[in-house]
């Protein structure tokens, strides 16, 4: 159950729920409420309670089936023109919502950036299904001449495990992705997954927040439509308007018979035989809504690439208005505003270009022992061509190895931006903290990796 309060929710509000023999699953900062399963007998005395606004059900959520040349969608909608203009969507963060990413797939592990696991509590979302690992291969499978592409292969993966081995979570789980995605600076969510049950105000407030906040959440129109393309069946979360709704269509650009239609419907993406990544290395093809909703997340990634001063309800304009029209001229129900269209969304004009160039000259690392906490500090320093100091550049990065976690920073006038992991407890010798730069953004200036003297960095504790 979700357990909404007046305020944000604290020890008291816990500890109301535990005193109602209630497990709690999540206690959210992303909206007040806390996700918990309460005896029944309890759900009476607590709705009367004054501080709690609202007791929802936590719904059940479903993962929605049904080389560039190997891959058709990515190539149909025109991404390929895109990566030839040296735009691949390089450091913007997609969070993949879904059964986890395998990432030690040959086409994802160098995209791969960290996650978590909120199905089974810890930090490694591996997949055990395999839907996650194929929607993450259309997003940002990378462009290593074998296997297939993604949409945009220099994106930076996150993976966010909701969904368990039989590709079935719930909304609560989606939550606190979405709270930690608000909270890792996670530019775009990809949910292929659904529900045909309003889960309520809460979660719905959740996504809007998350829009709020920045984020573009991107999700799976539904697989529940008929064949004459009639009805309002958008499944949630996509039906919610903080959320763009994508039908599937086929190499003929028709709609997927399959494919739910409604008011709320935004785009059309590829969908039919989709092929892409799968666990342990391989490939295969698969069909839903679920594998059309990343072909756009993936090409808001290249519009952000080529204009990362957009805000997110500035790409989903650019998406909206670049798109090929499919069926009634216009919007329609069927097709929303029509086919997505990389190469012409990601057609932005630039911001004006000082005509200058960074790298990461250095990244410096040290350890701070505070007790029996120890814990990391990296040093970035940004410089240009002439190897003078860079400030007020946004450096994004993320730590593996002892933690794993992303954080950005603004450089300062001696063009460094500084980083501090997470503590770990009495650390034993050989434990090793790794920092990598992932992205490096400061209006009019160009951020150029292959000049970086060094991407990653690692200390290790003596």
């Amino acid at each position: 159950m979700f357990i909404g309060f007046t305020h944000r929710p604290g020890a008291a509000e816990e500890a109301l729920i535990r005193g109602a023999k209630g497990e709690i699953h999540y206690t959210y900062h992303l909206i007040p409420a806390i996700a918990a399963t309460i005896p029944e007998a309890a759900i009476e005395a607590l709705q009367r309670n004054p501080n709690v606004t609202v007791i929802e059900p936590d719904v059940e959520v479903y993962a929605l089936d049904a080389e560039l040349d190997e891959a058709w969608g990515v190539k149909h909608i025109g991404a390929g023109t895109v990566h030839d203009s040296e735009n691949e969507g390089y450091g913007i963060k997609v969070a993949v919502l879904d059964t986890g990413i395998d990432y030690t797939h040959p086409d994802l592990d160098a995209n791969y950036k960290g996650g978590w696991d909120f199905v089974n509590g810890d930090s490694d979302p591996m997949d055990d299904n395999g839907h996650g690992t194929h929607v993450a291969g259309t997003v940002a499978a990378e462009d290593d001449g074998s296997g297939v592409v993604g949409v945009a292969p220099g994106a930076s993966l996150y993976a966010l495990k909701v969904l368990d081995e039989t590709g079935s979570g719930y909304f609560s789980a989606v939550v606190a992705a979405l709270e930690w995605c608000v909270e890792s600076g996670i530019q775009i969510t990809n949910n292929s997954y659904g529900s045909s049950q309003d889960p309520g105000e809460l979660v719905k407030e959740a996504f809007d927040n998350a829009y709020a906040a920045g984020v573009l959440n991107v999700a799976s129109a539904g697989n529940s439509g008929n064949p004459p393309g009639r009805g309002d069946n958008i499944s949630y979360p996509a039906h919610w308007d903080s959320v763009i709704a994508v039908a599937a269509t086929d190499q003929d650009d028709s709609r997927a018979r399959w494919s739910s239609t409604g008011p709320s419907l935004e785009l059309s993406a590829p969908g039919v035989a989709i092929n892409s990544t799968l666990p342990g290395g391989g490939y295969g093809e698969k069909s839903g809504t679920s594998m059309a909703s990343p072909h756009v997340a993936g090409t808001a990634a290249l519009v952000w690439a080529a204009d990362s001063s957009l805000t997110n309800e500035q790409v989903r304009v650019r998406l909206q208005d670049t798109a090929d029209d499919l069926g009634a001229l216009g919007w329609d129900s069927k097709y929303g505003y029509g086919l997505v269209d990389a190469d012409e969304a990601a057609d932005v004009e630039a911001p004006p270009s000082t005509g200058d160039t960074m790298h990461v000259a250095s990244i410096d690392m040290t350890l701070k022992s505070t007790g029996p906490w120890v814990r990391a500090i990296a040093t970035v320093t940004i410089v240009d061509t002439a190897d003078s100091l860079v400030d007020g550049a946004t450096v994004s990065g993320s730590w593996t190895g002892a933690v794993a976690g992303t954080d950005s920073a603004v450089t300062d006038s001696a063009g460094q931006a500084v980083f501090q992991s997470d503590k770990v407890r009495s650390p034993s010798s050989g434990t090793t903290f790794t920092f990598c730069v992932e992205a490096v953004v400061k209006s009019g200036w160009n951020y150029d990796p292959e000049d970086d003297v060094e991407t990653c960095s690692s200390i290790v504790v003596p």
